[in-house]
């Protein structure tokens, strides 16, 4: 089988790669290069590249599974398992070391091929894909697989998709730093990341490999004072005045690598492979990854869900040999599967708004599954239940049975507490903004 994909980031790689190795021929389309040696790689109009990520061990699993070498190249470029009791978190890596591995395998496996271009559109031929359109130039294809991305355009003219979501009211700017040689790093709240909240914002801090790591500032996106963050010198004084995060942005254990950095629109968006109507939006067309779909960064599951769907659909083609079975099952699948994190995130990010604006918890509602986490602090029965939506083998469904144990949490007066540090009237004001 031939198969066309849009976009050679990580989704595309390892399903590209693990395709490939099926016997399929595959061609990636991706406008960038590729890593210049011994250079730091740019990587152009993708802005995600160059800021934090945390892989996850559901996202690891599938790399190790499909591409092991890339796996092994990944650690040998400096990635860092971590682990807890034999059982792997994750790896700290910065996105670069990663896409590097793996597309270092990629480029080197037989009946694969990365061409740099532009994919124009999809090729439409009998009301299916035949392949695309890339730079002008017919690339045909039995099959082809949209992993361009959130903004991808390539299939944007075949009609309106299904789905959900939208902006999700918060913003961002990261900084990555590196520790002095010897220093030890700061405080952690989990061996993968350290996260601290304050009333009107959140600190995380996601350690990488070789003594990088990356602080993120996370702010209502309405906050125009705090829009200043941007500035390096604001960046700076805001590291100062906040514990824990001073603690790792100390001068004298560690230094900074790049200049703050500003994320883009942050989206919580699910969109499906079928048009309103339930048709799907092409026979012979199958999206992947962020163009299915996008949640915001706080618990890092951009790369898992991305790669979650790449596992599925490889093994869904395993299984049937009839591509439009495949698709018709594959997308059913992430209705059901990757749908309901995004509402998950739709949840946490619109009880988290609610709460830097003032207001108290919403007792009348769902508990966010963000506030469901807190509560197991407080309840050991909830403890029992957070494993599966913490580390994502289950869905946010798993933890519906201790929601209203959560919510009687709540209704008993408890509240999570703040970090200890300033509130984001006492920042905005140390900040002199």
């Amino acid at each position: 089988m031939r198969v066309a994909v849009v976009g050679a980031g990580p989704t595309g790689l390892v399903l590209g790669t693990a395709l490939a190795r099926r016997g399929h021929t595959v061609t990636l389309v991706d406008r960038d290069p590729g890593p210049p040696d011994q250079h730091t790689w740019p990587r152009k109009g993708v802005m995600q590249f160059h800021h934090a990520h945390l892989f996850r061990s559901t996202a690891v699993a599938v790399a190790r599974a499909e591409m092991p070498d890339a796996y092994d190249a990944w650690l040998a470029l400096g990635a860092e398992p971590a682990y807890v009791d034999d059982a792997l978190l994750g790896v700290r890596s910065t996105r670069e070391t990663f896409e590097r591995a793996v597309r270092s395998t990629a480029e080197a496996q037989a009946g694969l091929t990365i061409r740099r271009g532009h994919a124009d559109e999809v090729l439409v031929v009998g009301g299916r894909a035949a392949g695309l359109h890339v730079d002008g130039e017919e690339l045909p294809a039995d099959v082809v697989v949209d992993a361009s991305g959130r903004s991808g355009r390539a299939t944007a003219d075949l009609g309106e998709r299904a789905g959900l979501g939208g902006a999700c009211g918060i913003a961002y700017v990261d900084r990555v730093y590196r520790l002095r040689r010897d220093a030890e790093p700061g405080p952690m709240s989990t061996p993968m990341a350290y996260f601290s909240d304050h009333l009107g914002y959140l600190v995380l801090i996601f350690p990488h490999e070789h003594g990088l790591f990356s602080v993120i500032l996370i702010r209502g996106s309405k906050d125009k004072q705090l829009t200043q963050l941007r500035e390096t010198h604001v960046f700076d004084a805001a590291c100062r005045a906040v514990p824990g995060l001073a603690d790792w942005t100390d001068p004298e254990r560690a230094v900074p690598v790049t200049s703050a950095l500003t994320g883009g629109n942050l989206l919580n968006v699910y969109r499906s492979h079928r048009r309103p109507d339930g048709a799907l939006l092409l026979p012979g067309l199958l999206f992947a990854g962020d163009s299915v779909c996008t949640t915001t960064p706080i618990f890092g599951r951009g790369v898992a869900t991305s790669l979650l769907q790449v596992a599925e659909l490889l093994r869904l083609l395993d299984d049937e040999p009839d591509v439009d079975a495949v698709a018709e099952r594959y997308a059913d699948w992430c209705d059901t599967t990757m749908q309901p994190w995004v509402v998950d995130h739709i949840e946490i990010d619109e009880g988290l708004a609610r709460r830097w604006s003032g207001q108290d918890i919403d007792l009348e509602g769902r508990i966010p599954s963000d506030l469901v986490l807190e509560a197991a602090g407080q309840d050991p029965e909830i403890a029992a239940a957070v494993g599966p939506w913490a580390s994502m083998t289950g869905l946010p469904a798993s933890l519906d049975p201790v929601r209203e144990r959560a919510r009687a949490v709540y209704a008993g007066g408890w509240r999570p507490p703040y970090a200890p540090g300033p509130s984001r009237d006492e920042l905005v004001a140390l900040l002199g903004l």
